[in-house]
């Protein structure tokens, strides 16, 4: 993440704010300050302070996705009472299988996760700073519900309270309620998984499937993710995405005799 190391180095030159600049900021250490006042502090002087790094507007959205992922899965794995290890361990695996984090990447995650625990600020306020940054961006809104709706059923169902914070996350990133139902029967069985991950069902025609194949493989082709400005481990992730997009469509030709 080409972002990680100036966060480490030191003080950032960008005020990101919101519940997001504030977990981060604890995550890392950092106190956000503005460019303007970074400038007039670094210019006066006497003041020693030489010249900070700053993040372009691609670091800076991958550092908010960053935390945004973790933190609203800290915020989801909290809700109904306890986080249980099932939850910790599926947390984990979207750490180190999906993402492929290396160990840094890994304990700073885990510092996310802490501190967003422990943060007074809601569920909604992360989800709609998060949509602020991508709601232009409806694959990237997908990858989100996604692992939300894996990590709420790791134990085979969704609790009441899980369910209505995912549905307000639906609500806030403006992601329909059929496309919701779609992607909760991947995890929870309500219908067959392959036509949820194609977001089609079964009375979709084969040329209806086939166009909403090659529509997915379009948007989630790790090459168009890459060109988002993400960082590589969520191209990884994407990869994976796109992965079981050609699954899906392959069961269901098979299904079909296509």
């Amino acid at each position: 993440m080409s972002w990680f190391g100036k966060m480490v180095g030191g003080t950032i030159g960008f005020a990101l704010g919101g519940p997001i600049g504030a977990v981060a900021g604890a995550a890392f250490g950092h106190t956000f300050v503005d460019k303007k006042e970074q400038a007039y502090l670094s210019s006066r002087p006497g003041s020693g302070m030489g010249a900070r790094e700053t993040l372009s507007s691609n670091e800076q959205a991958q550092l908010v996705f960053f935390t945004a992922a973790f933190s609203m899965l800290a915020k989801i794995c909290k809700v109904d009472g306890q986080i249980t290890d099932k939850e910790i361990n599926a947390v984990n695996v979207f750490m180190q299988h999906d993402l492929q984090l290396d160990f840094n990447s890994q304990q700073t995650a885990q510092n996310i996760f802490r501190q967003a625990v422990n943060s007074n600020e809601s569920f909604d306020a992360f989800a709609m700073q998060f949509y602020s940054v991508f709601r232009t961006q409806p694959n990237i809104i997908e990858l989100m519900m996604d692992v939300l709706l894996r990590v709420s059923a790791v134990d085979g169902s969704i609790s009441k309270e899980e369910e209505h914070i995912l549905l307000t996350a639906a609500k806030i990133f403006n992601y329909s309620n059929n496309d919701y139902e779609r992607l909760k029967s991947k995890y929870v069985k309500t219908a067959n998984k392959y036509y949820a991950v194609l977001k089609c069902d079964k009375s979709s025609t084969n040329e209806e499937i086939k166009q909403q194949y090659r529509k997915l493989a379009n948007e989630y082709h790790p090459d168009k993710i890459e060109a988002k400005g993400l960082p590589e481990e969520f191209i990884k992730f994407a990869n994976t995405k796109f992965k079981e997009i050609q699954e899906a469509y392959d069961n269901i030709k098979k299904e079909r005799g296509i």
